[in-house]
C-alpha cells in the first residue's frame, strides 16, 4: 500500500489541493459577501415598506382632516335643524352648551385616568428588582 500524497485530505470539492487557511479565508469572504447582500436586500425592502407606511400615514392624516370637517358640518346641520322651531342664536347656544358639557366630561375623565397612572415609574418592577437584589445579596453572604 502506498502512502497518501502530500496534502491529501486538504483539498476542496473541486479536487484542488488548497491549504485549509485559504479555504477558511475564502469561506469567510463568501460569508461576509452573503451577509452584505442580505443587508442590502433588507435595506431595500425596508425602504419600500417605509414608502408605503408614509403614504398610508398621509392618507390616515387626510382622513382625519376630512372627518373633522364632517363633524363641523354635523354641528352646523344640528344648529340649522334646531333653528327651524327656535331662533338661530338659541339653536347655536344649545349646540354650544351640549358640546361644552361633552368636552368637560371628557376632560375630567382624562384627568382621572392620568391621576390613576401617576407616577410614571414602573413601581411593581422597581420593587421586584429590589427584592431580587436582596435575594442575590443574601445568597452571596451564605
Amino acid at each position: 500500500m502506498q502512502p497518501p500524497p502530500a496534502g491529501a485530505g486538504r483539498g476542496s470539492a473541486h479536487g484542488t489541493n488548497e491549504p485549509v487557511s485559504e479555504l477558511v479565508q475564502r469561506a469567510s469572504h463568501q460569508l461576509t459577501e452573503l451577509v452584505r447582500g442580505e443587508l442590502r436586500l433588507a435595506q431595500a425592502e425596508m425602504a419600500e415598506k417605509g414608502k408605503r407606511y408614509g403614504k398610508g400615514g398621509g392618507l390616515f392624516g387626510g382622513a382625519g382632516v376630512v372627518g373633522f370637517l364632517m363633524l363641523q358640518t354635523l354641528v352646523a346641520t344640528t344648529i340649522a335643524a334646531l333653528a327651524v322651531p327656535l331662533p338661530v342664536w338659541a339653536a347655536a347656544l344649545i349646540v354650544t352648551a351640549v358640546l361644552g358639557v361633552v368636552a368637560a366630561v371628557m376632560a375630567l375623565s382624562g384627568k382621572k385616568q392620568i391621576e390613576e397612572g401617576a407616577p410614571p415609574t414602573p413601581e411593581q418592577t422597581v420593587e421586584s428588582v429590589k427584592a431580587d437584589m436582596a435575594q442575590i445579596k443574601e445568597s452571596a453572604q451564605r
